[in-house]
């Protein structure tokens, strides 16, 4: 099976929106620190592009949760590998996620988090499907682009970990 990539969303739209968020972000949370929480792996370009554009102190920690396996549909089986490093109680956090899809794994995550006592919780997107959601419990602080129920990837978003280093966010289209 052969596929392609068929841009949707522009290096340069992205520089842009990236700007328009932090400074959203920043309008928010002042000059606060902000506990920034990245979902591995697909946020992390988004995540330090972001970041590098915050004016506060920033810190860092990463997280691990899947739901997709090898495949382009969500399984439905949440799993955190890898969890916090740093407790977030009483810290203001801002979780940076790449693209929401069903609202499952973020509902679950969301839950998780809460459970540890931030003084803020925020969640920053990339993308948004707002036509796949099945949990309506995601409450989006920050969103990037609303796309349309298509397979993306790029920006470090990828099928089966590859095209996570294009510069835009393109459609993956399979052809026999």
């Amino acid at each position: 099976m052969k596929e392609h990539v068929t841009p949707l969303i522009t290096a340069e739209a992205i520089n842009k929106r990236l700007k328009e968020l932090a400074a959203q972000i920043s309008e928010d949370l002042g000059d606060k620190t902000v506990t920034v929480i990245c979902v591995l792996k697909g946020a992390v370009i988004f995540m330090v592009d972001l970041a590098r554009l915050l004016p506060m102190p920033v810190e860092f920690d990463f997280m691990d949760i899947s739901s997709y396996g090898s495949g382009t549909e969500s399984s439905g089986n949440i799993k955190i590998d890898k969890d916090l490093e740093n407790t977030i109680e009483g810290k203001h956090v801002l979780l940076v996620e790449d693209i929401i899809d069903s609202g499952r794994t973020l509902s679950h995550l969301i839950k998780h988090l809460r459970a540890q006592n931030p003084a803020s919780l925020r969640l920053c997107t990339l993308l948004d499907k707002p036509e796949r959601r099945v949990v309506n419990d995601v409450s989006v602080d920050y969103e990037g682009f609303v796309i349309p129920d298509k397979f993306v990837v790029g920006y470090g978003l990828d099928y089966d970990q590859r095209y996570r280093n294009l510069p835009y966010i393109g459609v993956l289209h399979f052809e026999e």
